[in-house]
């Protein structure tokens, strides 16, 4: 097996950690007599789990029961509800914030941001309300060295959330904190498909490749915060794009082909049909515009994705597939839209899920464990008198510009 990286604690998390060998080794002799069924996590997560006081005894990982078909499923959080994102309360030049930080850089130009000596699990309302408006305006901001417990990971999507976190009928979650902490974990799938994986097919095959969250929801997430406790030593990156600048890299003339259109989203995961039991599994289907308005910048964005997108509402499908394959390619392509993140164990990135596409690199050998929450958002909406963010700042080299004469 490659080798694991090891946890570092920060100054700001307390004394260095013991290694597992001193401090796990009796819960983890515990863990393998228990009668329940366990996968074993990374020591990593053995200490952080111990720390929050989460009990595996139960059984690791938790799997909710599953809905039975397609129909129940549609139907989970579907009701109407009033979503006040937390960045329009924000302080507009976010001095609680960056006034508490050491460092704020920025990554590239136009997508991503990394925030230096603060705890996440510190932060006032003030201050999460100001890093909800940082990530609405560059879609994602990254902190490492973080000393948080998967509860207040939860406690802190449920604040983004307005409430609400996503509460997955049936990933694999950390058991006894209610629901809502998903993990990304492949040797805690039930699936097994990320097993055997061949580095010769695209993405590995079998994995999503450049994807955006849960979009089949009636409300999807806003704010997705991911935390790695367990990552390989080499490889594994995540990588994002911008959906404002993808929009902005279209032509005034095809910005209003797609203004306004609707796409037709998909789950990522397949269910029986009530009503026709014995026929093939079915995903769940939402309709969502192509490009949405963001309540917070007010600016458009491209909300596509290669994987979840089945099609253009009202469109033909070879007329829909050319129209997304393009779209698809001015996004997942130009590289200059895009960050490119390597982890480092206790990192938390917490990004913006509707403005923003993401996929793994699946370039390593070791293992990675990780606790997810999605903060639950609005209903996606087109404005029509919204503008695209170079619209709006007036930004130098993507407003009248010539035709671009090469194809992509």
């Amino acid at each position: 097996m490659a080798p694991i990286a090891l946890d570092t604690a920060s100054p700001a998390a307390g004394p260095p950690a013991k290694s597992s060998l001193e401090d796990i080794t009796a819960l983890k002799a515990a863990l393998k007599e228990a009668k329940a069924e366990i996968v074993l996590p990374p020591d990593n997560t053995l200490r952080r789990y111990q720390k929050a006081g989460i009990d595996l005894s139960g059984g690791y990982p938790y799997f909710p029961p599953k809905p039975d078909n397609v129909q129940e499923v549609g139907k989970i959080r579907e009701n109407l509800r009033e979503y006040k994102d937390p960045g329009l309360r924000a302080d507009k030049e976010k001095k609680a914030l960056f006034g508490a930080a050491k460092e704020v850089r920025d990554l590239t130009k136009w997508i991503g941001t990394e925030i230096v000596g603060l705890q996440l699990k510190d932060l006032t309302d003030q201050q999460k309300d100001e890093l909800a408006l940082l990530v609405s305006e560059r879609s994602i901001v990254f902190f490492r060295d973080q000393d948080i417990s998967p509860q207040q990971q939860q406690e802190l999507g449920i604040y983004l959330g307005d409430g609400e976190i996503e509460r997955h009928p049936q990933a694999a979650q950390v058991p006894g904190v209610g629901g809502g902490i998903t993990l990304i974990w492949e040797q805690g799938r039930k699936d097994k498909v990320y097993r055997g994986r061949s580095h010769r097919v695209p993405y590995g095959g079998g994995q999503f490749g450049w994807h955006t969250d849960l979009v089949h929801e009636a409300y999807p997430p806003g704010y997705t915060h991911l935390h790695q406790d367990t990552v390989p030593e080499v490889g594994g990156d995540t990588l994002w794009a911008s959906g404002y600048a993808a929009y902005d890299k279209l032509s005034p003339a095809f910005k209003k082909v797609v203004d306004g259109l609707n796409g037709v989203y998909r789950s990522a995961h397949s269910y029986k049909d009530e009503n026709d039991p014995e026929a093939d599994k079915k995903f769940v289907e939402r309709t969502h515009p192509l490009v949405r308005t963001h309540p917070v910048t007010g600016w458009k964005a491209l909300w596509i994705n290669q994987s979840m997108t089945s099609r253009i509402e009202g469109f033909d499908k070879a007329e829909s597939d050319a129209i997304l394959n393009y779209l698809y390619n001015v996004y997942e392509r130009s590289t200059d839209i895009q960050v490119r993140w390597h982890w480092t164990p206790g990192t938390s990135a917490i990004w913006d899920n509707r403005s923003t596409i993401h996929t793994v690199s699946y370039d390593y050998d070791g293992e990675r464990h990780g606790t997810r929450v999605s903060s639950l958002a609005e209903k996606p909406y087109y404005d029509p008198n919204s503008k695209s963010k170079a619209e709006a700042l007036q930004l130098k080299g993507w407003l009248n510009t010539p035709d671009v004469a090469s194809r992509y």
